[in-house]
């Protein structure tokens, strides 16, 4: 596990953190010379806060935006932690049969992403996997909605979600994808032991990949008629589906 920091850059993402989330913030980098009044607004916010600030040329906002557009303001940023996915066998087997996991397939709201992390945190779940690719990554806004979750949960952005799920079930992980076509119900399972429940992303739900690498395909039964729940809703009605058996 490891904690490394990244940039933020534009004066909207800079302000947005320094309001929402300045205790990550590390330091302000201000464009010299800059009298734009918002550039001078996050100076004061910076400072209130005690985050060094320091004033630089344009030239080295430049070489921190990495090509985007930072209007003369970046701020670097304390990346959440970050686990190595050849980590994740030994927090299974450390959970001795009862490991909880929740693996998302391409949420792209953070804040769908944040809600996911805390009802996961809540729920005291083994970890969350995600993929790298197609899907939100853990930032400011995730970070926020998270409630410090982010921060805490063991979180595994992994290369190729389909391999993952086979080496879960190597693990003797049970997986089981959430779809609203499905037949059987999430109330029909067993959720005792060692289970990874799959839930897809906003709109196009689980690839094909991922469901052909669950064990079963199951839903959440609504009598009200309504198709699907948002991703965050479902992921916390599973979840503690799952603590509830837990709990008997």
């Amino acid at each position: 596990m490891s904690k490394s920091s990244q940039w933020v850059v534009g004066l909207n993402p800079v302000a947005s953190a320094l309001e929402h989330d300045a205790e990550h913030v590390l330091e302000v980098l201000l464009e010299a010379g800059g009298r734009n009044p918002r550039i001078v607004e996050i100076e004061q916010q910076a400072r209130r806060r005690e985050i060094e600030v320091r004033r630089v040329p344009a030239q080295a906002l430049d070489g921190v935006a990495g090509g985007l557009r930072h209007q003369g303001a970046a701020a670097r940023y304390a990346a959440a932690k970050t686990w190595d996915e050849h980590e994740l066998p030994a927090l299974v087997e450390a959970a001795a049969g009862r490991a909880l996991l929740l693996v998302l397939d391409g949420v792209q709201d953070p804040h769908n992403l944040g809600a996911c992390l805390r009802s996961a945190a809540a729920a005291g779940a083994t970890a969350v996997v995600i993929p790298k690719d197609k899907a939100v990554q853990v930032n400011a806004t995730v970070r926020k909605t998270s409630a410090g979750a982010a921060d805490t949960l063991p979180m595994f952005a992994v290369t190729n979600l389909s391999r993952s799920l086979r080496e879960l079930q190597k693990l003797g992980v049970w997986v089981y994808g959430l779809a609203g076509e499905a037949e059987a119900s999430l109330y029909a399972l067993d959720l005792a032991g060692n289970v990874a429940l799959v839930l897809g992303g906003e709109g196009e739900g689980l690839r094909r990949l991922t469901r052909e690498h669950c064990d079963q395909l199951v839903k959440i039964p609504m009598p009200g008629g309504f198709e699907s729940l948002n991703v965050s809703v479902a992921a916390g009605v599973a979840l503690f589906e799952a603590v509830r058996q837990r709990s008997r």
